[in-house]
């Protein structure tokens, strides 16, 4: 049997002085990372958390059997003609897709998130965690196509080697060779967060050239915050300086990572100023939160001591904490097979980076190991906003009074304040911005969404702010356009908006060629309104044209 100590003899001298170089000057054996992991995992728990949380409560109306998207629906497209579809989407989900099941998972994780966060930790537990997550991100579809889902899982995969197999807690999460290596990790994942939304910022807009694009980006995305207004009505200056300030963060710092222990603590200040920033001028969901958790890879135990020097009672808990525990071999086997992995499959996103034809938050295999990230390569100039109304008239038409449904979060009535949403996530109100920007033929989930809610669906309901009907069913629906800006200072509304026309023609819950469309997407038909049914109204075939392709 070969010996694990004799692994090392194999490795060649020039590599293993090399190395010897770069541990003492990159980082030294004296410094210790307990403090680190033990903020890390906390702080990766309030994500966990936050993520499930979000999943459990909207999970029914977005993908549940009657949601928008249905499961259930779209694993039997995967499986159709497949022997081995869970190789191709991995999730529990095959097991069973039924909403009780999904729904228990669901709140499972929240229940394993807090427990995180109150500070038990595992292998185990961290598996479990991340399972569960992918699961869901497998099978989310639309509503779970964003580049912070992969993030978390890629941060929780690598957060498995920061813990003990079975021990509750951190007192056993090993000596500094096992957190070092994964911390490195964890800051290349750093890396290509922010160099590729550097980069894909670079070969974007023309805007981040001439330094314009924070004079757009505040009152176009996707849902800005009460700070929002007065980010935008900052001095021309300000902003320009403010994109030169994105470029440093983004394209130099990065490479601060792999320099000394104080060359990180500078990358890591400044990219914490750079998403404290962000947290403030926007709801960005819980992607600056998690980029402000890998960001504490950047610090050593010197920084959090320092910090607590003036604290007796936490400086003492604090030095017990930082006792040392020799490394098992196996740990360190271990450890060493997951850098092996990484580095393999890393090969994929640094193709990637240096592509001219960048991708964003993109997978390269199904697990979501190792991914490539972006954000706001192009930068949107208007804010066009889709406007749903409905009305009670028996006989619908342009002369009725039509009522708009209200979204929880994204801009709708105009003496709305903007809110306060992240690091929550509410999904249909990112969606439905992506939907304003295209046609409404590419967006069938928004046709379903509608005859939902032409039949007072309480799932879709649940998902708005207000349903204007008490629970009436609307006799019909249609979709105006409207361009939103951000009122003048001083307003009393804190919106103003100019109707551009109609987005998606007025819809009756009874007409035959959208209930077929329903049945096209093989989603469920509702019971069937009483109204009259426009059969012959040609926007009745358009709709059923673009839900078809």
């Amino acid at each position: 049997m070969i010996r694990l100590e004799s692994i090392s003899h194999a490795v060649p001298e020039p590599l293993r002085t090399a190395g010897s170089w770069l541990r003492h000057h990159l980082d030294p054996p004296e410094l210790s990372y307990h403090g680190t992991t033990w903020l890390f995992l906390r702080a990766l728990g309030a994500v966990y958390t936050v993520a499930f949380l979000g999943l459990a409560l909207q999970l029914g109306p977005l993908l549940g059997e009657n949601g928008l998207l249905p499961v259930s629906a779209f694993l039997e497209r995967i499986g159709d003609g497949s022997e081995t579809p869970w190789l191709r989407v991995p999730s529990l989900m095959w097991l069973n897709d039924s909403d009780g099941f999904m729904l228990s998972l669901a709140w499972l994780g929240v229940g394993l998130g807090t427990a995180l966060l109150v500070g038990h930790a595992s292998v185990i537990h961290m598996l479990a965690l991340w399972v569960l997550y992918s699961s869901f991100v497998n099978v989310g579809q639309l509503f779970y196509g964003y580049g912070w889902e992969i993030l978390l899982l890629e941060v929780g995969f690598l957060s498995v080697f920061l813990v003990p197999l079975w021990k509750g807690g951190w007192h056993g999460t090993g000596g500094p060779s096992s957190p070092r290596a994964v911390l490195w990790l964890l800051r290349w994942v750093l890396f290509r967060i922010m160099f590729g939304a550097g980069l894909i910022k670079l070969r974007g807009d023309a805007c981040w050239w001439d330094l314009t694009c924070l004079l757009y980006h505040y009152e176009t995305q996707p849902i800005p915050n009460p700070l929002s207004p007065y980010f935008h009505a900052l001095p021309d200056l300000i902003h320009k300086a403010g994109v030169l300030f994105n470029h440093l963060v983004e394209v130099v710092v990065p490479f601060l990572l792999i320099g000394t222990p104080r060359l990180r603590w500078i990358a890591g200040g400044l990219m914490l100023l750079f998403q404290t920033m962000l947290i403030l001028s926007g709801n960005l969901c819980w992607l600056n939160y998690l980029t402000v958790v890998l960001c504490l890879s950047c610090f050593d135990d010197r920084v959090w001591h320092g910090l607590l020097q003036h604290t007796q009672t936490l400086c003492r808990w604090w030095n017990r904490r930082s006792d040392r525990t020799a490394t098992s071999p196996r740990r360190r086997v271990a450890v060493g097979a997951l850098c092996a992995l990484v580095a393999y499959l890393s090969i994929g996103p640094i193709g990637n980076l240096l592509s001219t034809r960048q991708a964003m938050n993109t997978s390269f295999d199904p697990l979501h190991l190792v991914n490539t990230y972006g954000a706001f390569g192009h930068i949107g100039k208007t804010r066009p906003e889709i406007i749903l109304l409905g009305t009670l008239d028996p006989t619908p038409g342009p002369t009725s009074e039509w009522v708009e449904y209200e979204f929880k979060c994204k801009p709708g009535d105009v003496n709305r304040r903007p809110c306060v949403v992240s690091p929550y996530h509410l999904r249909l109100d990112w969606q439905i911005w992506f939907a304003a920007m295209a046609d409404y033929r590419t967006q069938p989930w928004l046709v379903h969404f509608v005859y939902k809610l032409l039949h007072a669906d309480p799932g879709a309901l649940s998902l708005l702010a207000l349903g204007p009907f008490d629970g009436q069913r609307p006799t019909a629906i249609r979709a105006d356009l409207y361009q939103y800006h951000f009122a003048p200072r001083g307003a009393q509304a804190h919106w103003t908006r100019e109707r551009q026309g109609a987005y998606l023609p007025m819809l009756r819950a009874a007409d035959p060629q959208l209930q077929r469309v329903i049945e096209g997407f093989g989603w469920k038909l509702l019971a069937a309104d009483d109204g009259d049914c426009a059969c012959d109204d040609p926007n009745g075939r358009d709709v059923l044209a673009a839900a078809d392709r």
